[in-house]
């Protein structure tokens, strides 16, 4: 039995179909949704549903009985400081795991370990924390450490549609990975169905190549067939803009303290291989992500 948590998120939309399509034999599969109205039709008669928050007590109990693995992902909760949206969110299902002997779990986590930032990082530290917790439960442990995803550029879609431009708060030939959301799905699915892994440890995806804003620039330039450029942000700016919205400050903080860390070098510290290299090219994602939204 593999529990998925978020299946309706980002990732778990992409990861769903892998493990379903098809179903390898002797595999059952249970999710842990809060609006079962939210799964296709084709999934739900597939799965078993466990309707709830993963991040209360009774919720995780149901679902991770007689669980094998367990994909674990914490959804952002900007009303609370980052420490509580991630270790807070996940002491309960630490306790579950534990209580119902689940024997290996696959997290959503970030790059950063070891590096000389990692404890300045805000929401990464945080996210970092998070995979401590999981791990001293005893269980096996692979925390698929992402960099920032394409799919963030999606937030700006309406500002390259009416102004040709993105923004972000690093220095505009600041070379980083970049990684699509459907792959860290294949590295999960990969993780899940075979489970001949023990221990704990960190599995980067990195995307194809490192790339900078000014290269994303031109490849959606090229991509589009029109103009975009990059706009640096200040992160203050960034600050007084999401707490404008209503955002919880110390959470606001915890994405400043990202950012920064980020342009510091957080998402440089793994070699690129074979092994943490994963396919998807931000000119493929353009052509099939980008251009629809921006189009639409």
């Amino acid at each position: 039995m593999i529990v998925i948590t978020a299946p309706t998120g980002n990732i778990g939309r992409h990861l769903l179909p892998l493990l379903l399509e098809p179903v390898p034999d002797g595999e059952t599969f249970r999710v842990v949704v809060r609006d079962p109205a939210r799964l296709s039709d084709a999934v739900r008669d597939r799965v078993e549903v466990v309707t709830g928050s993963h991040g209360d007590p009774g919720t995780v109990d149901r679902a991770f009985e007689g669980a094998d693995a367990v994909f674990w992902l914490v959804p952002p909760d900007s009303s609370l400081t980052p420490m509580d949206a991630y270790c807070g969110f996940t002491r309960p299902a630490a306790k579950a795991l534990a209580t119902h002997g689940v024997g290996h779990v696959v997290g959503l986590s970030a790059l950063g370990r070891g590096t000389p930032v990692a404890g300045r990082a805000g929401l990464v530290t945080a996210s970092l924390a998070m995979d401590d917790l999981i791990a001293e439960t005893g269980v096996a442990y692979r925390a698929v450490a992402c960099p920032s995803f394409f799919e963030n550029v999606l937030e700006e879609a309406d500002s390259i549609r009416e102004n040709g431009v993105f923004t972000d708060s690093v220095a505009a030939d600041r070379k980083a990975p970049l990684v699509a959301v459907a792959d860290i799905a294949g590295v999960a699915a990969g993780l899940l169905l075979d489970r001949s892994w023990s221990g704990t440890a960190d599995v980067p995806v990195l995307g194809p190549r490192d790339v900078s804003p000014n290269d994303l620039a031109r490849i959606m330039t090229e991509q589009l067939g029109r103009p975009v450029r990059y706009e640096h942000q200040p992160t203050g700016e960034v600050f007084r803009t999401l707490v404008g919205h209503g955002l919880n400050e110390a959470f606001v903080q915890g994405i400043v303290d990202m950012k920064r860390a980020k342009d510091d070098g957080l998402d440089a510290g793994v070699t690129r291989t074979d092994e943490t290299a994963t396919p998807t090219s931000f000119e493929q994602w353009c052509t099939e992500t980008l251009l629809p939204a921006v189009h639409g």
